[in-house]
């Protein structure tokens, strides 16, 4: 498959810029690969069709506050600084982003919040946009990092066009979330609310919880013709053994496997035994799903929809089959579904 394949018109219209109002009532559609067949539902039906004993595999991971504003010294020029991972927690080493970039030169610093109380200075160029930046700061580590989280904000995707509000804290996050680390959501999880959560867990659906720190690059739209030729950025995951024997007991017992978003799918599919079962993990990865691709753990996912020619879009693709994601698509556009972080779902059986 070429990117080409990846290519549709997508009304701008049908980007969310805000959440639905609760969580659980945004729109499901529902797509089933062995009938071909597509329903029409509100998520919080998505509990239909689970059953005793079926497995939920969920991302854990939680966004912290990435986008900071800081000022050039000298020219006092506003510089959006978006903070990507930490390099080395004793040194205060970040490989960030920055914007406007060309301003932007080793030696140069930059002086954050009104009292100018974080200082950080350019040491490294690493990419166009990318610096690495040695923060300064009086204060032991867990006073910077709280430093960082009071002056950072929620990184709500560019496309969405307005302010961040104080509800985005909050709602660009899902409710399972633990661990920090990651710099966007992983979004099919923001429709679980905590009522449905538990009425999934009293009808005996298991959960086993994955951490997978989502960068920025799975945004990144692919740019080469020739799909093999992508290159994914790496990004940290830790699969336990408990989630591990969480999935393998059920997929034993021929129960559904279902990955909620492409973040836990990518996950799972990093790590997968020659017998086709769950291996914990701790590590990098920069798994890249396209067509034609074998899944080994889950039978079914969850997720958003996708914008066109990114690499989300060709993991639904190789999961659903090309022709009934181009249907289903089709179908959403028509139907006024909304796209991306804040829009609607899709559940693939």
């Amino acid at each position: 498959m070429k990117l080409s394949h990846f290519n549709f018109n997508l009304p701008k219209e049908l980007l969310a810029e805000y959440p639905a109002e609760n969580r659980d009532e945004s729109r499901l559609m529902v797509v089933n690969r062995k009938t071909k067949t597509i329903e029409h539902k509100m998520f919080k039906d998505v509990i239909d069709y689970f059953e005793e004993g079926d497995v939920m595999v969920l991302n854990n991971t939680k966004v912290f506050p990435a986008r900071l504003y800081g000022n050039k010294e000298k020219t006092g020029a506003r510089i959006e600084v978006f903070l990507l991972r930490e390099l080395n927690a004793e040194q205060r080493l970040w490989d960030v982003l920055v914007d406007p970039a060309r301003k932007i030169r080793i030696g140069n610093k930059l002086y954050f919040g009104d009292d100018d109380s974080l200082v950080a200075e350019v040491i490294d160029n690493t990419t166009s946009r990318g610096r690495t930046l040695r923060f300064l700061y009086d204060g032991s580590y867990e006073e910077f990092r709280n430093k960082l989280t009071e002056l950072g904000e929620t990184p709500i995707p560019k496309y969405i066009n307005r302010e961040v509000t104080p509800e985005d804290a909050e709602r660009y996050q899902t409710i399972y979330a633990k661990e920090e680390g990651a710099v966007a959501a992983p979004t099919a999880g923001l429709h679980f609310s905590k009522h449905l959560l538990k009425r999934l867990e009293i009808k005996g659906i298991d959960f086993a919880e994955v951490t997978l720190h989502v960068g920025l690059g799975t945004f990144n739209p692919v740019e080469v013709e020739d799909l093999s030729k992508h290159k994914m950025d790496s990004e940290e995951l830790k699969i336990t053994q408990e989630a591990c024997d969480i999935v393998n007991e059920a997929k034993a017992k021929k129960k559904k496997i279902c990955a909620v978003g492409t973040t836990s799918m990518r996950a799972i599919e990093s790590s997968v035994s020659s017998a086709k079962t769950l291996n914990p993990y701790d590590g990098w990865t920069n798994k890249f799903i396209f067509p034609p691709h074998d899944f080994s753990i889950a039978d079914c996912m969850i997720t958003n929809f996708h914008t066109p020619k990114s690499t989300l879009l060709m993991m639904i693709s190789a999961f659903t089959g090309h022709d009934l994601m181009k249907k289903a698509y089709e179908e959403a556009i028509k139907e006024g579904y909304k796209f991306y972080s804040y829009g609607d779902a899709m559940l693939i059986l």
